[in-house]
């Protein structure tokens, strides 16, 4: 399970740049018209206000989590990328953090 969150962090981090690369190269880096772009109709607002509720779930689930991954990088995926990346990272190094030392040692040789 633990590489499948890998892969999916992976993926949550090339897909929506291809998105993000094209609205650049269209429309140039402004962060003003980006954001009035994510709020231009009703479906990109919907989506939008989704994913800015879910983000702001995960990180209220992080910061009061203890003894899991530390949840600075993990908000710096999150506003850099995005939660498509920044949830499965997170996963990826819980489960990770959780496996017996030797357990780790004996996946990778």
């Amino acid at each position: 399970m633990r590489h499948l969150y890998l892969g999916l962090a992976i993926v949550g981090a090339i897909v929506p740049y291809l998105f993000f690369g094209t609205y650049i190269q269209q429309h140039g880096f402004a962060l003003s018209g980006f954001v009035q772009a994510l709020f231009a109709n009703g479906a990109a607002g919907g989506f939008s206000a989704d994913l800015l509720i879910s983000s702001a779930v995960f990180w209220t689930y992080m910061f009061r989590q203890r003894g899991g991954p530390k949840p600075w990088l993990f908000i710096a995926l999150n506003l850099a990328i995005g939660l498509s990346c920044a949830l499965p990272a997170y996963l990826y190094a819980s489960m990770r953090r959780a496996e017996p030392k030797g357990a780790r040692l004996a996946s990778v040789g």
